[in-house]
């Protein structure tokens, strides 16, 4: 296999290693921010508010989009409801459909949980040098440019 960039210093090994680090490195600061930045909702509820934020939906399409089982988004649904978070309202062109909408209070739980997750990322960063900084946004940068490709 010929390499896009032929005067590479590292071996196929060491960009293995490297691929490893960088992705299990991201993984837990992803699964960090998820778990204790914020206590008001579980991983997946939030997740079904982003996924309602933009667009209105049907129970099954959640099910899709986060490739879980229609019963087990009917039950996460079913949550955020009596949270108040989502509403219900019969689909206009299909009877048998239910279409789940974001309500105020929903918009408001988003809003606060990705105030608190920022402001946990925030609070680590304020322990890391300027030069750890100028290094995070480069490599953000380059991450950035990996997961587009």
């Amino acid at each position: 296999m010929t390499s896009k960039h032929p005067t590479s210093r590292l071996s196929r090994a060491e960009l293995v290693s490297l691929s490893n680090d960088i992705r299990l490195a991201c993984m837990r600061i992803s699964r960090r921010v998820r778990f204790e930045s914020d206590r008001e909702l579980p991983p997946h509820q939030f997740s079904v508010l982003c996924r309602l934020e933009s667009t209105a939906r049907t129970n099954s399409e959640l099910a899709d989009i986060e490739r879980v089982s229609a019963p087990s988004m009917k039950r996460t649904t079913n949550m955020l409801v009596e949270r108040a978070y989502v509403s219900r309202a019969d689909d206009p062109t299909d009877g048998r459909q239910v279409i789940l909408s974001l309500t105020p209070e929903g918009r408001k739980a988003l809003k606060r949980i990705r105030r608190h997750r920022d402001e946990w990322m925030l609070s680590r960063f304020e322990q890391l040098t300027d030069e750890e900084r100028e290094l995070l946004q480069r490599a953000a940068d380059v991450l950035a440019k990996v997961a587009s490709e």
